[in-house]
């Protein structure tokens, strides 16, 4: 195909049809991707490192974790037909590619949800006195409602949560500092022993790179929007990011941080704060749910071929693929709400550091089209290199950490 063919070919549509996103829409996807159990979950995997250690991991695994986002989007700019990144990474790897990704895929996606499930359980238990399993389901029916319901209704509820979460956030933040109770040197030390596995969970706090192709499919109309909507979502989550687990540190002191730290939070600065981190905390897994629980289930139908995402049978079929097996698992004893953050970052980590930018380079040869926008000098294979090593050491910590022969974070 010559180049000025590959110019003209125009976007067609397959399972996946196109909905446009606006900016603020795409952006806060990511936003409402990132912000969910992993946040919660920070300041408990920090305890034992200190918040200096966790700061520098933040930038690490945000900047590696950006670059790979940016190969996704690259890819799915070259490509005319709507894909998930099983579809991406069997047109321009394999089959073997679309395996490994769309298993990646769904041990983030259900890690995430075990963690949003198990979370939003012990926070209605703590506030309403309601069993934990009661809980996880008033919280799981109108998250499913929404994914159902699909890509516009996620981009719009996400625009409207992520930005009053944020709010809620500022202000809870904000009232840490001023309170008097809040002395940030007990959040400032270093202990090397316990840094590696928090680099894994910092990987998990940056998850919506299984976002990218919902993006890209929603912003299709205004392709250079989409590496800046990566960008400015991802800014903002790393800088929320770094500031909870240093405000709840500061507060509480290392040996009294809770697994799920709004109840740390609460304690600390009294009812009203209570009730304000743990609405904080529902909204922030509830928009990630959204954010992943919709690419799930789209992965579902880019990976099993289905005639199309809007075919009722097919959309139910996915969607119960979705929601219960996070729900069954969350209360079967086996996984801990930190333990599935970290296990899923690990291991997701691991095939989306490898797989995007084989995607990436292929899509540079084999891709339908020339896109609006392409990645800079970071797509170098160097740049590429560093970001797998970096990524396939910290799986090699967390094998080493199960067999207990590393040291555990907590």
């Amino acid at each position: 195909m010559s180049e000025g063919t590959k110019n003209v070919v125009t976007t067609e549509e397959g399972a996946l049809s196109v909905k446009k996103l606006t900016f603020w829409e795409a952006a806060m996807i990511i936003v409402g991707a990132n912000i969910g159990a992993g946040i919660l979950g920070l300041a408990y995997s920090t305890r034992k490192a200190g918040w200096p250690i966790l700061l520098m991991w933040l930038i690490a695994a945000g900047v590696c974790t950006t670059i790979s986002m940016l190969y996704v989007a690259e890819t799915t700019l070259r490509t005319k037909k709507p894909m998930q990144l099983p579809g991406l990474a069997e047109r321009y790897v394999g089959k073997l590619g679309a395996v490994l990704v769309f298993i990646s895929v769904c041990a983030n996606s259900i890690g995430c949800m075990i963690s949003y499930t198990s979370g939003s359980g012990n926070i209605l238990c703590e506030l309403l006195g309601l069993p934990p399993a009661v809980g996880s389901l008033l919280f799981t029916i109108p998250a499913v409602l929404v994914v159902w319901f699909g890509l516009k209704a996620t981009g719009l509820a996400e625009k409207f949560l992520s930005s009053g979460m944020i709010v809620l956030l500022a202000v809870i933040i904000g009232v840490s500092f001023f309170s008097g109770k809040a002395d940030v040197s007990r959040a400032i030390y270093t202990n090397w022993t316990y840094a590696v596995p928090v680099f894994n969970v910092s990987i998990f706090c940056y998850i919506a790179q299984y976002a990218v192709p919902e993006l890209a499919r929603g912003l299709r109309h205004n392709a250079p929007a989409l590496p800046k909507a990566v960008t400015v979502g991802m800014l903002i989550t790393g800088i929320l990011l770094a500031l909870v687990p240093l405000a709840v540190i500061s507060l509480t002191g290392p040996d009294h941080v809770t697994e799920v730290a709004t109840l740390a939070w609460g304690q600390a600065l009294g009812t009203w704060a209570l009730y304000t981190a743990n609405i904080f905390a529902l909204c922030a897994m509830m928009s990630s749910y959204w954010a992943v629980g919709g690419s799930m289930l789209t992965n579902i139908v880019d990976m099993f071929k289905f005639k199309s995402e809007n075919h009722v049978p097919t959309r139910l079929i996915s969607l119960v693929c979705v929601a219960l097996p996070p729900f069954a698992l969350a209360y079967s004893g086996l996984v801990s709400f930190v333990d599935a953050i970290y296990l899923a970052g690990t291991f997701g980590g691991v095939i989306m550091s490898i797989l995007p930018a084989m995607m990436v380079n292929s899509a540079r040869k084999n891709g339908d089209m020339e896109p609006a926008w392409k990645c800079g000098w970071y797509a170098a294979h160097w740049v590429q290199a560093i970001i797998i090593v970096l990524f396939c050491a910290a799986a090699l910590y967390a094998i080493f950490d199960l067999m207990g022969v590393l040291p555990s974070a907590w």
